[in-house]
């Protein structure tokens, strides 16, 4: 492990973390963290897969200085954390924030710290329910003598090789490179599901499934998200088991305000958002393919369709559950 500088000014390996929230993603994450040789000590309100009775305890069995890693769902539960940690920490300890939090928060965040003397980084992170095994993509903010502080954990967290991790700039810069990112998420994935439902509503095409699968070599259009939907048309073909409900978690929202706010035209991003809000009226084939992408990826909720023959209706069962991690 090769050593970091301090905030204090000392040299030493960082090699221990405290992880809070332990669902879909933090999990995952402080197991890649150990499979890379680092400490890693984890609190969750389940007892079932915390490593501490309570944030306390997970404070106290950090050594100096103390990293903190929140994995919680934005707004209120990520403030409440915040607002704990900064009463529990000591001066030269330091926050990272990788949930889905608005930009906006991390500014306020840091200067909450700040005042305690706890440093702050946000980290928008990507890669859902694969990130264990393929690694994560990691865009931090803050100031660079912290970022260096937590690179043993960004090398155990992203993929192998060179790319995979960017410095984005200040505070708030992370989440914000991050909204974008899931932005273009949302804009690429409404565009295979058009041309699912176009491929679809042709009668001369015999095999849809077989059309996207022969994309995935050779063609200007293939990626990740590509690979998914075909992953997700082998299990059920015609997606019967989905209903066409896709929900947004808020980051597509605040990438179309942010466009607004700098006079940046994005037009693909908000027709995919809108479309969104169309999928919640009636059941769209569309939409079903941006649901069943979103759960291979990220883990995401399915509404389940109504059974055959039931043409009417939103079907009342879910499939697996979980707060949302990416678009």
């Amino acid at each position: 492990m090769s050593e970091q500088t301090s905030r204090g000014g000392s040299t030493e390996a960082l090699d221990h973390i405290g992880m809070v929230g332990l669902g879909k993603m933090g999990k995952n994450m402080r197991d890649r963290m150990r499979g890379a040789g680092l400490t890693v000590v984890g609190y969750d309100r389940n007892p079932e897969v915390s490593d501490t009775e309570s944030l306390e305890a997970l404070v106290q069995a950090l050594p100096q200085p103390r990293v903190v890693w929140i994995m919680v769902p934005a707004g209120g539960p990520t403030d409440e954390t915040v607002t704990a940690l900064a009463d529990l920490l000591d001066e030269g300890d330091l926050v990272v924030d990788g949930g889905n939090s608005r930009w906006t928060d991390d500014e306020r965040h840091a200067a909450e710290l700040d005042a305690h003397g706890v440093a702050y980084v946000d980290c928008g992170v990507s890669g859902g329910v694969w990130g264990l095994e393929n690694g994560y993509g990691l865009m931090a903010g803050g100031a660079p003598e912290h970022i260096e502080q937590l690179r043993p954990f960004f090398d155990a967290l992203k993929p192998e090789g060179e790319l995979g991790f960017v410095h984005a700039g200040r505070a708030g810069s992370g989440h914000f490179s991050k909204m974008v990112h899931n932005g273009i998420e949302y804009a690429v994935m409404q565009a295979y599901a058009e041309g699912y439902e176009l491929l679809q509503a042709a009668d001369m095409v015999d095999n849809v499934t077989e059309v996207f699968r022969s994309w995935r070599e050779g063609t200007v259009i293939r990626s990740w998200l590509l690979d998914l939907l075909v992953q997700a048309l082998d299990e059920d073909t015609d997606l019967q088991g989905i209903q066409g409900y896709a929900e947004d978690s808020g980051e597509g929202r605040w990438t179309v305000e942010a466009a607004i706010e700098h006079a940046v035209a994005t037009p693909a991003i908000a027709a995919s958002l809108f479309a969104r809000f169309v999928s919640r009226q009636e059941d769209s084939p569309a939409m079903k393919a941006v649901a069943a992408m979103r759960n291979q990826f990220g883990g995401h909720a399915v509404h389940a369709g109504p059974p055959a023959g039931d043409a009417g209706g939103h079907a009342g069962g879910q499939g697996s559950g979980g707060s949302p991690t990416g678009s």
